[in-house]
């Protein structure tokens, strides 16, 4: 059977043209990464451009790692951001500070790594593969066994390694409320691939 209710997230946009590619081709939201050590850093300028293009039913989600609460809510609101995700070590009573809904995500090493979901209120979890080096597209797997436990603490996507090959797979395992990609669909960081792109998400509106 077709699972065509999985959410379908394009994440480290840097332009509108690739913005609106993944948007064509049928994506439920896009991300901006609002991190300057990130090699998908964007501005609130470039943001606001995009998200004045987007249709209505697609979701400008920003992404944010250890930024004060003010500035997040700040910039949340001059892009018109649909929801905010937090990537860095934010606390339960951060993310209560946050004015939009948010999505913490989660770097998940093991079983452990899932623990602390019950302590967050907030609307959903993005599981993303470990590393100490990156907060994000490390372009890598984590066993994907431990997205089933995650689901009881709220609506869960999956993140890390994902690719046009393999989302279908991940879907199928997993069913997961959506997925992430970011890596897995460029030619170079902050750069997508509009085939990749398009295969992506016609892969996970198949799986």
């Amino acid at each position: 059977m077709k699972n065509r209710d999985t959410k379908i997230k394009v994440c480290g946009m840097t332009s509108l043209k690739d913005t609106l590619v993944a948007v064509d081709a049928g994506a439920d939201a896009v991300g901006f990464i609002f991190y300057k050590k990130s090699p998908r850093s964007v501005n609130i300028k470039t943001v606001r451009e995009i998200v004045d293009e987007l249709p209505p039913f697609v979701d400008a989600i920003g992404v944010f790692v250890n930024e004060t609460a003010e500035q997040i809510n700040k910039i949340a609101d001059r892009c018109k951001l649909d929801r905010i995700q937090l990537h860095g070590d934010e606390s339960p009573a951060f993310c209560k500070k946050i004015k939009r809904r948010v999505i913490k995500a989660i770097r998940v090493k093991d079983i452990q790594s899932l623990k602390k979901l019950s302590d967050f209120p907030v609307n959903g979890f993005l599981l993303d593969t470990f590393s100490k080096d990156q907060r994000g597209g490390t372009g890598k797997v984590f066993d994907w066994n431990l997205v089933h436990p995650a689901k009881k603490y709220g609506s869960v996507f999956l993140a890390g390694g994902l690719t046009p090959g393999n989302v279908r797979q991940a879907i199928q395992r997993v069913k997961p409320y959506g997925v992430d990609v970011c890596s897995g669909v460029e030619s170079q960081p902050g750069i997508k691939d509009h085939g990749k792109v398009k295969a992506f998400i016609k892969n996970a509106k198949a799986g």
